[in-house]
């Protein structure tokens, strides 16, 4: 599978750079024999292929190398991530059959309770000593006692076996898990391998911000330590300590969603050529404002490719920078756009009874892929919900289609808002692209406010300075039309995001923050 790629990189140039994480820097021969003696300490608690292996971490080199780990034994990696509760993470556990879970002191008393609340208790082990004894074994620590030569080889996975689950979300109780075989590995490797070596002297450096145990932190990783590039893990999301990591390790490729960008457009030290060395910023996991979009690219350059997936289908559509237009091109439908499928995938535009949908009209964005996840873990029910006979994908995101095959998201199918007599569509994406070109606004998100008259109301929420409030609501109105116009406005000194760095639009929902204009 992929570790063969990373191991082969991993045995040239042994002095070279490999993982870095703050002051901890690993070679690519220290990395390889950490990992091996990874491998072995976890097939010594008696795992054996196809088991689960529950992974409750933070960003740090080890955590790169344990994930590694796993599939190097041939177990099944299950991702498991900070936000929920006990209870919904018990029932995680649970469902995702892991037999032992590595949790980061960090998360000690999370993962205690978790486990206490879980059916079949899973093996506790610590990723390192901890102040709060919650594991039966500190596996670092053991680890270091084992031998630092490769582990006997595991079986090859089967083109129907899960290699990695991770967490969708979902109701307590329930939650969804996306599994993954190893085809979306085989597809990542083989791109790799036919890509051209690194241009920039050196080679590239890759800053990964993004959980490690998130979809779009576990394939930064991967496309970082496949190329063998060494990779910079920011243990938490700062913009200042991501401002600092970019410019003093000489970062040429990020990966970032949107808030994160605009919070690093918004740092006192950004301005163009202030990080010479990045060549390519990719985004994803959310859409971006077309304003701030532009402002980037006027910002860091001509270096800003789009990307469009999601935890059931990783890769689905892209926009390299070569494709964006000019920052003065700014009545450009391009900037909204993330980009035409990959290789190999094929998008349909299909209305609720299924019937596809000719180029312009919107619907739901329905995806064939080798990127598609086997199923939800355990679930065929849901499976069959969101997957048809044929192999297409139901996404649940609302977009379009133009002459030329770009793909266009309006809204999540869930985050549309139903409003007024006429029950008409409001699509928050839309709306927040033209708050976000409103002065003062840094950022903003719509979401729909259950009403007895109008089914839903339309509530926005802003962050920035010097925003004329007042004027909010007839502005969006003159340029969207009355259905889009706000009956709530709530300015807040920042937007609350959830661990990956999305808009927590469900903390919106439940927030009972008042309405500062009617």
């Amino acid at each position: 599978m992929y570790i063969e790629r990373i191991l082969s990189r991993w045995e040239q140039d042994e002095e070279q750079d490999a993982l870095v994480c703050g002051p901890m820097r690993l070679t690519r021969g220290q990395a390889r024999r950490r990992l091996f003696q990874l491998g072995h300490a976890l097939r010594g608690q008696g795992l054996a292929p196809g088991d689960g292996v529950g992974l409750f971490l933070t960003n740090r080199a080890e955590s790169a190398l344990l994930v590694l780990a796993v599939h190097m034994i041939g177990c099944r990696a299950v991702m498991l991530p900070p936000e929920p509760g006990p209870g919904e993470l018990a029932a995680l556990i649970d469902q995702s059959g892991a037999r032992i879970v590595v949790a980061d002191p960090a998360y000690a008393q999370q993962a205690l309770h978790a486990a206490e609340r879980c059916t079949r208790a899973p093996t506790l082990l610590s990723l390192g000593a901890s102040d709060e004894p919650f594991a039966d074994t500190d596996v670092l620590a053991l680890a270091a006692q084992c031998p630092a030569e490769r582990p006997e080889p595991a079986p090859e996975p089967g083109p129907s076996d899960a290699v990695t689950v991770f967490y969708t979300g979902g109701t307590l109780g329930r939650p969804k898990l996306a599994a993954h075989g190893r085809l979306p590995y085989d597809v990542i490797a083989a791109v790799t391998e036919a890509a051209r070596e690194p241009q920039p002297a050196g080679g590239d450096r890759v800053l990964v911000v993004t959980l490690l145990t998130h979809t779009s932190g576990h394939l930064t990783m991967l496309a970082a330590l496949m190329t063998g590039s060494p990779l910079v893990v920011l243990p938490e999301w700062d913009a200042d300590a991501a401002f600092t990591a970019l410019r003093e390790e000489e970062i040429t490729t990020v990966f970032t969603v949107p808030p994160m960008l605009y919070q690093l457009l918004d740092h006192p030290d950004c301005e163009r050529g202030a990080l010479p060395a990045l060549r390519q910023i990719s985004l994803g996991a959310a859409p971006i404002a077309p304003h701030r979009l532009r402002q980037a690219v006027e910002t860091f350059g001509p270096v800003i490719a789009q990307g469009y997936g999601q935890t059931e289908c990783a890769g689905i559509t892209f926009l390299p920078a070569e494709e964006l237009p000019e920052p003065g091109d700014i009545d450009s439908a391009r900037w909204r756009s993330c980009g035409r499928p990959f290789p190999g995938t094929q998008l349909e535009i299909r209305a609720q009874d299924g019937e596809v949908l000719p180029q312009g009209q919107a619907g739901e964005v329905c995806v064939l892929s080798p990127a598609r996840m086997l199923g939800y873990w355990q679930d065929p029910e849901r499976t069959a919900e969101a997957v048809d006979a044929a192999g297409w994908l139901r996404t649940g995101d609302i977009g379009y289609l133009d002459a030329d095959g770009y793909l266009y998201l309006v809204d999540r199918a869930k985050d549309v808002i139903v409003t007024g007599e006429a029950s008409g569509n409001v699509y928050s994406k839309v709306l927040e692209d033209f708050l976000h070109t409103l002065p003062g606004v840094r950022h903003a998100a719509a979401v729909g406010v259950p009403d007895e008259a109008l089914g839903e109301r339309v509530r926005i929420y802003l962050a920035g300075e010097g925003i004329d409030i007042d004027a909010v609501a007839d502005l969006v109105t003159a340029e969207l039309g009355p259905n889009y116009t706000p009956h709530d406005t709530v300015l807040l000194p920042a937007l609350p995001t959830t661990r990956v760095g999305k808009v927590d639009k469900k903390a919106l929902r439940a927030s009972e923050e008042p309405a500062l204009q009617r």
